[in-house]
């Protein structure tokens, strides 16, 4: 029995694995029918916006898109950065702005940020899917942070998704995961794996008396704190 215990000591011992000898996926690597927004390697296909109506740039020739998208990479370059395959932003600065424009998709992504930070993700060119501190120490608990990320925060009070139907948020320093679908004018949002976000009509922030555009640019806003993205990626739907 000394010996049949001993070797059975030593099959188990053998399977056990460390925390060190788990495998991450591969960063930055689209999963099948997806495509890569951040390459993890540079900013391109990016330029830089604001929180301004998106039809200021619809309204401009292509020489004068091209012109004025140039014109804002000078910013891009001193507030976002590159760094170990993940895309970094100081706080500050236009919000990173696809440089194509988007109809109907699902949208994967992973950011982790800080205490005091407050952010977005901007579905063409509206804001907003939020992301912000939901700590009480944050100081916006009268602003809804108290429910959590990931509700469309810009539509009206007492509208449909504007509040999460859960808290997700995990504590700073940990990644937070998003997989955000918009059909025509209705969007769910998952955080973390659960649905937080059931079929919403998402609200023109710019004219609420019309429908979300039909496409726009994607864009991730930010200020008052480091945020830090990864693995993002898209898939069009038909």
């Amino acid at each position: 029995m000394r010996y049949a215990f001993l070797i059975l000591l030593l099959v188990t011992s053998g399977c056990t694995r460390s925390d060190s000898d788990v495998v991450e996926p591969t960063l930055n690597q689209p999963p099948e029918g997806f495509t890569v927004l951040f390459n993890g390697q540079d900013l391109d296909g990016w330029f830089g916006h604001g929180t301004e109506d998106p039809r200021n740039l619809w309204a401009m020739s292509p020489e004068e898109l091209a012109a004025h998208k140039d014109s804002t990479r000078n910013n891009i370059r001193e507030h976002w950065w590159v760094e170990d395959g993940e895309l970094v932003n100081d706080g500050e600065g236009l919000y990173l702005t696809t440089n194509e424009d988007y109809g109907d998709f699902e949208l994967l992504l992973e950011y982790k940020t800080v205490p005091g930070a407050d952010s977005g993700i901007y579905l063409r060119g509206v804001p907003q899917v939020q992301i912000w501190d939901t700590t009480e120490e944050g100081g916006k608990w009268e602003l809804g942070a108290d429910k959590g990320s990931g509700g469309l925060w810009n539509n009206s009070a007492g509208a449909p998704g504007k509040d999460p139907l859960h808290h997700m948020d995990k504590p700073f320093g940990e990644w937070n995961s998003f997989k955000v679908r918009i059909i025509g004018e209705r969007v769910s949002v998952w955080m973390n794996e659960t649905l937080i976000v059931d079929d919403a009509v998402m609200e023109n922030y710019f004219d609420r008396s019309s429908p979300i555009f039909e496409r726009g640019p994607i864009q991730l806003q930010t200020h008052g704190g480091e945020i830090r993205w990864r693995n993002v990626f898209i898939r069009e739907l038909s």
